[in-house]
């Protein structure tokens, strides 16, 4: 048998296989969803809770300034968004579903608020006495969550995900 790991095995056969062949070839790799929907899921549901603790009114005050339309039903709305589609992006249910207003967020954020500052996310403005000062946040991070919810929507939510227990309990006939 030639393996990766084989003595007789081509030294460039087994590179290549390392390099383009290993992650479909490892179990482990269903399992690259995970992190994806924990560090999502709690992504949004964070700002979500800070929209709340700083209160609805003062997100609205915000999308006001924006020139949003109907800002205290859209920083509900947004609020809403973020806790329960994170909750569920968490859960890994629903997950081709919530992406969508989940994105259409993200893209709003990146158009309304950030493309003005530019890629990137850290603007290391100062070190002072204080510690560091940054600039405004560019729409890095935002797209950065639109990637990861692109990934979870075409490879699935993975394992331990309430999306696959409902596919094997509609699979079986209890629809």
């Amino acid at each position: 048998m030639n393996t990766i790991l084989s003595p007789a095995a081509d030294p460039k056969k087994s590179l290549q296989d390392i390099a383009f062949d290993l992650p479909g070839r490892l179990s482990i790799a269903r399992w690259a969803s995970i992190p994806l929907r924990l560090i999502v899921g709690f992504g949004f549901m964070e700002h979500g809770f800070a929209k709340l603790s700083k209160g609805p009114d003062a997100f609205a005050g915000i999308l006001h300034a924006l020139a949003v339309p109907a800002p205290h039903f859209m920083a509900w709305a947004s609020i809403l968004t973020e806790l329960l589609g994170g909750l569920a992006i968490l859960l890994g249910a629903f997950v081709s579903l919530v992406s969508l207003p989940m994105a259409a967020l993200l893209l709003v954020a990146i158009f309304t608020v950030h493309l003005p500052y530019g890629f990137s996310s850290i603007k290391l403005m100062a070190v002072t006495a204080a510690g560091a000062q940054f600039g405004p946040p560019g729409y890095e991070c935002d797209l950065l969550y639109l990637a990861c919810l692109v990934a979870l929507v075409l490879g699935g939510s993975g394992p331990l995900a309430i999306d696959g227990v409902l596919k094997k309990w509609r699979d079986t006939g209890h629809s």
